[in-house]
């Protein structure tokens, strides 16, 4: 047969063009070196954007956190400086707040003193011995939007655990713990040397102010003299004036717009969930607070804190109202009404003079995620099913308006009162994480990304997705996500069959999975299904997005009712032709490795499981969990109150049913799952002879945010786990 020759040219062309425009696909270690932006703040003209940006440094085994500025240009055309510089290099840097006059950046910082890290004195090297084995403490520092060096304003032992700008930018107002003297820590070494006193030993908060201009004054003379030793010796700043204290740890300050109130949060001391009554609001009279510098670093005479709210809920997310009369919170568990129970995080405002709580669009089905309070309204991000879009709203008994006509995430807003840009972060499945500026809400279509630092993602075949629905046996109609292997779908085409299938659960319960872009040890879907397995997400009974009602139905069936879910779900889908019966395999963290270790006693069909962080039986639990308010409503009472519900509800009493090899690991420090049910569960598996394995994380918590190497090498072994147990080939 002959062939053209320009049927031949044509076809080479075609065929080069075709690879030509293939992307490769992601590796492990691309995946591992992803962006994040913990926290955005818009400028008060609306010109500039503070950034902090997350990234893993692997030599330094850290996770960085520095602070970056975009600049607008297009309000200075004849600006040559480029939009996105650098403000800090430490790694240490958390937390920006603009000086309502946009002079100054403040943040916290954990970062060593210059002074410390210029000394190379045997005697200061070993002063700073202690200190430096505990790790620095976090101080506010300052720093001009036109760069330089960061100028520390407070100093000492007790870090500062937040603070706030007054109104006129002249004062800083922070909280740390009540600072002691040297004498009075001397005596407590006497007498307890490293005996932990647990509860009893704790102590509050005190909140003080801090004049700016004094502080600054105080840095430039501290320059050119000698510390004396009373000051060596103080937890005190010099010039802070206390001006309040707390029982309790002060997590959040926010001060009025008008410049006389103050806003404060309060959580436990240890930071353990344990008691509701812990988290309240509180509003304290700037006007009537003490003026002057006491003689003393003890409180003399502070102002009494008035307590705004009483409740079984965990406020968060503080935020004025223009009014300078309410407060904005969401909760994050709990309810303002009544007796805990969990529901959905909502918006809430509380009025100062009344106390009286009032719910924001109240009639909304899904969790208000995000809220920022721009002049005239509130904008908010919140979760419907797979997608959280976001919304205006300007009156309390208003419905929520949508904005957006992109499909996605949107995520951390900051906006201000003088301007009506606002600046977000936004992904989907196809687009990775960056902050985008819009010139108004009414204008988020033509939003415009001012960050580009996961720009590789863009370059790699991502896997794609859809939501997926399915009836459960009591007509509930359940949802979910399908995120595909690479060239396996593409929506409005037929898509691949009979695929091998990971069910992937998420954490919370009260969580979702849907459509945004994510990429960390918690969050590796888009791996997985580069590597050959069709990811299932099941929003099981018990997830966010779908309403209270639905999100309550897992009491107190905390994981038989979310289990006949997934399982249902996994059903359909190997009844539609879509997963592979043959290559099932199953994993989670945290509450994903609850329903895990309870699935792979209800079913032998899981040929491998990947686990963490997650329990096994809810009476020891219940006692090392610091959440044990959510424990106790999930199971229907304490350990004593719910004797059968804790033993049905426990894989460990049908562990004997497992066949499924089993990948586990856990944080060492871990308090909200206890790494002693880690051990009971690999215990159980090694006596009964199933195939285990159990990594141990030094100087993690629940969430692995200390050594990006621990995700790193958790996802990797995971994913062998799952190629050697579950039957596909690696980069199938």
């Amino acid at each position: 047969m002959r062939i053209s020759k320009h049927l031949l040219l044509l076809s080479l062309i075609t065929t080069t063009l075709a690879v030509a425009d293939t992307k490769p696909k992601l590796t492990l270690d691309e995946f591992f070196n992803s962006v994040d932006y913990p926290a955005i703040a818009i400028s008060p003209d609306g010109n500039s954007v503070v950034i902090e940006v997350e990234r893993p440094d692997w030599d330094q085994k850290i996770f960085r956190t520095d602070l970056w500025l975009y600049r607008d240009a297009s309000n200075n055309a004849s600006s040559t400086n480029p939009a996105l510089i650098q403000l800090t290099q430490s790694g240490h840097d958390t937390e920006p707040k603009w000086s309502p006059d946009g002079r100054w950046i403040a943040f916290l910082s954990e970062r060593k003193p210059t002074s410390e890290k210029d000394s190379d004195s045997d005697d200061d090297k070993a002063k700073n011995k202690d200190k430096n084995d505990k790790g620095e403490t976090a101080q506010i520092y300052l720093i001009s939007p036109a760069g330089g060096e960061s100028i520390p304003l407070t100093k000492g032992e007790e870090e500062v655990h937040t603070f706030s700008w007054s109104a006129d930018s002249h004062t800083i107002y922070f909280s740390t713990r009540n600072p002691w003297t040297k004498a009075q820590k001397d005596a407590y070494k006497k007498q307890w040397k490293d005996v932990v006193q647990y509860r009893t030993a704790e102590r509050g908060d005190t909140i003080f102010a801090l004049n700016v201009t004094t502080a600054l004054t105080n840095h430039t003379a501290q320059a050119t003299k000698e510390e004396s030793e009373a000051e060596k010796e103080s937890d005190t700043t010099p010039g802070a004036r206390p001006i309040a204290t707390s029982p309790l740890r002060v997590s959040a300050l926010e001060t009025s717009p008008d410049g006389t109130k103050l806003a404060f949060l309060t959580t436990p001391i240890n930071q353990r969930q344990e008691k509701a009554e812990d988290v309240e609001i509180y509003a304290l009279d700037l006007n009537a607070a003490p003026q002057s510098e006491p003689a003393t670093t003890s409180a003399n005479n502070p102002t009494q804190p008035r307590q705004l709210t009483h409740n079984q809920a965990l406020e968060q997310k503080l935020r004025w109202a223009n009014d300078s009369r309410h407060i904005f919170f969401t909760v994050e568990v709990g309810d303002v009404s009544g007796p805990y129970r969990d529901i959905q995080p909502h918006l809430y405002w509380v009025d100062t003079e009344t106390s009286t709580i009032t719910q924001w669009a109240k009639d909304f089905i899904g969790p208000v995620d995000h809220y920022a309070v721009t002049a005239d309204q509130v904008l908010t991000s919140a979760r419907i099913g797979t997608e959280v879009p976001m919304y205006s709203v300007s009156q309390p008994n208003q419905q929520l308006h949508k904005l957006n006509t992109w499909q996605g995430t949107y995520e951390t807003i900051s906006a201000t009162q003088h301007s009506p840009r606002i600046a977000f972060v936004y992904s989907s499945l196809q687009k990775p994480a960056e902050i985008y500026l819009a010139d108004s809400p009414d204008k988020l279509a033509e939003a415009r990304p001012i960050t580009n630092f996961n720009k590789l993602f863009t370059e790699r075949e991502l896997p794609q997705g859809k939501p997926y629905r399915w009836k459960a046996d009591d007509g509930a109609t359940i949802e979910g996500m399908l995120i595909y292997p690479p060239g396996s779908f593409e929506p409005g085409k037929p898509e691949a069959k009979n695929l091998p299938l990971f069910t992937f659960i998420h954490g919370g319960p009260a969580d979702a999975d849907g459509n945004h872009f994510a990429a960390d040890w918690y969050q590796w879907s888009a791996l997985a299904a580069t590597n050959g397995w069709l990811v299932f997400e099941p929003n099981y009974r018990g997830s966010a997005g779908y309403g209270d009602k639905f999100l309550q139905q897992i009491v107190p069936q905390i994981v038989s009712r979310p289990g006949k879910d997934i399982l249902e779900g996994i059903d359909a889908l190997i009844k539609e032709g879509i997963a592979d019966p043959d290559h099932l395999t199953i994993g989670g963290y945290s509450y994903g490795g609850y329903m895990t270790n309870w699935l792979i006693t209800q079913t032998t069909r899981f040929k491998a499981a990947v686990t963490g962080a997650g329990a096994v039986e809810h009476i020891g639990n219940w006692g090392n969990d610091d959440t044990t308010m959510d424990d106790a409503y999930f199971l229907g009472g304490r350990p004593w109150e719910a004797q059968q519900r804790y033993h049905d509800e426990a894989a460990i009493f049908q562990i004997n049913k497992v066949r499924t090899p089993t990948h586990m690991v856990a944080g060492a420090n871990d308090i909200r799952v206890a790494v002693m049910e880690d051990y009971l569960l690999e215990h159980a598996l090694y006596s009964l002879g199933i195939p285990n394995k159990l990594l141990i994380f030094p100087g993690e918590g629940h969430s692995l945010d200390k050594n990006p190497w621990h995700g790193k090498i958790k996802v990797r072994e995971e994913l062998l786990w799952l190629q050697k147990y579950g039957g596909v080939p690696a980069g199938n």
